[in-house]
């Protein structure tokens, strides 16, 4: 990167100047540099040009937790490296300080900000960005700092409190960062001296999962956007290999994942070895290890899609213009049994259930004899079901909302019906769900009815109070088919005009836990005793795997 970093401006939910850090040179003041920013009409750029500056600046903008970071430079950079750099500093913002991010948060602990943004850049370069290395580089006040200082004793020399991920007192601040910062670590992504009272290997695979139906329900696309989330509270320096496998095998696997990513820990030459083995030293406490695509719906050899590939545990169908004036929609959800392909933990894992807790797969506490934890492989669970269904600007009403089951209410500021289904109505057993609403728009004036704004009769001009009264009791069959016919082209009118009000689409949201719709498992996790340095021998720690699939408006119908 051949240009330098100015300085970082934080703002806070007011656009006040909460923080402003300078790096190199003079650059724009906070104060001015905010009116400039503002001026862009949204949405904005993550990247503005100021070309009237003095001299003129990129401005580089993140939004974080209602916070406005915003980074400045007078010399070409590489853009994605500024956003990169941005987005390392709020990772160890939320390490050291605790997420959510708030604005009291940077104000009170502005002696441990500063020595993150020190660390993190000097003199206008990306430097240390790992959490794990600047925990032996930032000094935190911890509970002995406090106890200790009040009695005018020496105190951050070797006394220092770790705040590693889980709790762990680890020997890495105080008056010893300064020393393990003269030496440069040889895994800058782990922090040294790393101890563990209970030694502990967790891996969380997560899919975000985007589908779009046709009006006949059958799938036009669908990806599972995948993250393997590790956490490691493994005392000395274990050497770790993680093997994954797809719903054939492992053999396949290379063929199934498209674009991974890898945190640098990951040894790539074994994986393009042996696709699916995932060798590392990781860092301490949760990170992300590894990300990646999956295209659910391949194309074949012929070029045509496979039909039936692709099962969804919750199923979404949408009819519009129903009733007689055309002005009512259903949407009906269905649910279906999903078995997960993730299959039972191997290699002596413990299948977690949910996203908290460690319950056991198979027969394990709470399962019952023989009876599978909810939320493991072996039965999956469904959560959150929350369908949302926008409306067209000319929708003026919705007064009738008859949901069979769950709550279902209508924004019309944002235009929005928003359908939920609780969890508890989920375990009851239904396998259906549907939800019926009547549309009303803008008032028309109906033909012949131009000049009785009120719509009772008495603004037309052919209205004669002398005429003679009729009698209501003789009416013909002819007047009968008439009226009949006269209401048969009013209802095709009232059809016509409704058929603007209908829905165009209906997004579905849930989570499914222990299930994953690229079926990828975790065979494995092995801890190489040969290669991994300082750990206690024999030492057998907890392993745990979880699965789980989330969809926030990931499932749209087309209508």
């Amino acid at each position: 990167m051949a240009g330098v970093i100015e300085a970082l401006h934080i703002y806070d939910e007011h656009n006040s100047p909460i923080l402003s850090h300078t790096y190199s040179s003079r650059p724009l003041s906070p104060s001015y540099l905010l009116p400039l920013y503002l001026a862009h009409p949204t949405p904005r750029p993550n990247l503005i040009y100021l070309p009237q500056t003095n001299p003129p600046t990129l401005v580089f903008s993140l939004s974080h937790a209602n916070l406005l970071f915003l980074l400045t430079t007078s010399s070409e950079v590489e853009p994605l490296l500024i956003l990169e750099f941005l987005h390392r500093i709020i990772d160890a913002f939320e390490e050291f300080l605790g997420a959510p991010l708030l604005a009291h948060k940077i104000e009170s602990n502005y002696d441990v900000v500063a020595q993150l943004l020190t660390e993190m850049c000097d003199a206008g370069t990306a430097n240390t960005t790992e959490p794990n290395a600047l925990r032996d580089m930032v000094e935190v006040e911890g509970f002995m700092d406090k106890l200790l200082g009040g009695l005018n004793l020496p105190t951050g020399k070797g006394f220092g409190v770790g705040v590693g991920s889980g709790g762990n007192g680890g020997m890495g601040s105080g008056g010893t960062a300064g020393l393990i910062a003269q030496n440069t670590p040889a895994l800058p992504w782990r922090r040294a001296n790393v101890r563990h009272t209970s030694n502990e290997l967790y891996a969380d695979v997560v899919e975000t999962l985007s589908v779009t139906l046709a009006p006949s329900g059958r799938p036009l696309a669908a990806f599972a956007n995948g993250t393997i989330a590790f956490t490691s509270k493994v005392s000395g320096v274990p050497d770790i290999v993680v093997t994954l496998s797809g719903p054939s095998g492992k053999h396949n696997l290379k063929g199934v994942v498209d674009l991974p990513v890898f945190h640098p820990c990951v040894r790539l030459a074994k994986w393009r070895e042996q696709p699916g083995v995932l060798s590392f030293v990781p860092p301490d406490g949760r990170f992300t290890l590894a990300g990646y695509e999956v295209d659910l719906l391949p194309f074949s050899g012929d070029g045509k899609l496979p039909m039936g590939s692709l099962k969804l545990p919750v199923g979404l169908e949408m009819k519009t213009g129903l009733g007689v004036a055309g002005s009512d929609f259903e949407v009906r959800v269905q649910l279906n049994k999903v078995f997960g392909s993730s299959g039972s933990v191997q290699g002596g894992m413990n299948a977690r259930a949910g996203l908290a807790g460690r319950g056991s797969g198979g027969g394990g506490p709470g399962g019952g004899f023989g009876i599978p934890n909810a939320g493991t492989p072996a039965s999956p669970s469904l959560h959150d079901l929350v369908i949302t269904v926008p409306l067209p600007a000319d929708v003026r009403n919705v007064p009738e909302i008859r949901p069979s089951k769950g709550d279902a209410t209508y924004n019309p500021g944002e235009r929005v019906l928003e359908w939920t289904i609780s969890n508890k109505e989920l375990a009851q057993g239904a396998n259906a769900f549907v939800l019926r609403c009547t549309v009303v728009g803008q008032q028309v004036a109906e033909e012949g009815d131009e000049g009785d704004p009120t719509g009772f009769g008495f603004g037309g001009s052919g209205y004669n109070y002398d005429e003679p009264y009729q009698d209501i009791a003789v009416t013909t069959s002819k007047d009968k088919g008439l009226d009949k016919a006269g209401e048969a082209e009013r209802d095709e009118k009232r059809q016509a005009q409704n058929k603007i009000l209908m829905p165009s689409s209906a997004l579905l949201s849930f989570a499914v836990k222990g299930w994953l719709p690229s079926g990828i498992k975790v065979e494995s996790i092995i801890i190489d005793p040969r290669k991994s340095r300082g750990m206690v021998e024999h030492m057998k720690p907890y392993k745990g795997v979880k699965y789980l699939t989330v969809s926030k408006g990931g499932v749209e119908i087309r209508c």
